[in-house]
């Protein structure tokens, strides 16, 4: 019995022109960008399919990505296909709620704008940063992050992508020397990213706040597929338990890794990528290499995944 798990890509992923010609060739999916905005009140489908810097931008990649992601999920389920499990890299949580019934698709646009628009204002710009962390122990990174804060600035794990694939964000001193004490202590390379904040550090507790604040007042149901969440890597199924791990998600490590490790406990034998790019397909690969993958991001992409899903 095949077991499907829908993963949906967090910021990062984003591309000028993502689903358009997903938009263009299906109502329901294009039915999702009026949505996003009506709800935003501006054109945020001009912004994705030609917005360029302005697609960069927190407060627009969120609910950016969050729309394609919901579009092309919308797409599958016409086409006949269902799904046993749901999980969303950081932003991509929300994308997996939808999915699964827990939030409607405009109470989590307007949520992820704000969530975006918050994260932005919560470390002055150039304050901090990120780095990828690539082959080192999570153990060790993490005496490493906790020294370097005591001494530089705080800095902390903030995504266990894969084994030997690990980000740490903080404060920018503290990255760096994070950074310097795990090159001389044997990381393969770390990566210096580009991001506009130290998202999923303890720097993000004011945006925090505000989105517990604002969930208080955003309905959430009983997910009709169990989600698993970022911060526990375990199926959440009770609604306020969603909530308060909402809140916690944006100040705390996204545990991918484990989360990956979870749905191919559960049985999970298939997944599917719903979202520009193939960064979750690979790091599904990392974890489970009998795994089967299936990014769907355009046409052919989407062709290919519901002939192997149909077939059956």
């Amino acid at each position: 019995m095949v077991k499907i798990s829908l993963l949906f890509p967090g910021q990062g992923s984003q591309q000028v022109g993502m689903g358009k010609e997903l938009a263009e060739a299906y109502p329901v999916c294009r039915e999702v960008f009026s949505k996003a905005d009506k709800v935003l009140g501006e054109s945020l489908s001009e912004l994705i399919f030609s917005g360029e810097e302005e697609l960069k931008r927190t407060e627009n990649t969120q609910p950016a990505l969050l729309t394609v992601s919901t579009g092309i999920w919308e797409i599958l389920r016409e086409k006949g296909i269902t799904a046993d499990f749901a999980a969303g890299h950081s932003l991509g949580e929300y994308s997996a709620l939808v999915a699964a019934g827990a939030l409607s698709f405009e109470d989590a646009c307007a949520a992820v704008r704000k969530r975006g628009q918050w994260m932005e204002e919560a470390v002055p710009a150039g304050k901090g940063t990120m780095a990828a962390v690539l082959g080192m122990d999570r153990d060790l990174l993490q005496k490493i992050t906790d020294e370097a804060s005591e001494t530089a600035g705080a800095v902390q794990p903030a995504n266990f992508n894969a084994s030997g694939q690990i980000v740490i964000s903080g404060t920018a001193e503290g990255v760096a020397a994070a950074s310097e004490l795990a090159k001389s202590r044997g990381a393969k390379r770390v990566i210096p990213l580009t991001v506009s904040g130290p998202f999923h550090s303890s720097l993000m507790e004011p945006a925090a706040e505000k989105m517990k604040e604002h969930l208080k007042n955003v309905e959430i149901s009983e997910p009709k597929i169990p989600v698993v969440a970022n911060v526990t890597a375990e199926e959440t199924k009770d609604p306020e338990e969603i909530r308060e791990l909402l809140y916690k998600q944006i100040y705390s490590p996204v545990l991918w890794e484990d989360t990956i490790h979870k749905l191919v406990e559960e049985g999970s034998d298939t997944f599917i990528e719903l979202g520009p790019g193939k960064v979750l397909s690979g790091l599904v690969k990392k974890v489970s290499r009998r795994a089967r993958v299936l990014p769907v991001y355009d046409m052919e992409t989407l062709d290919k995944a519901v002939k192997v899903l149909t077939e059956e």
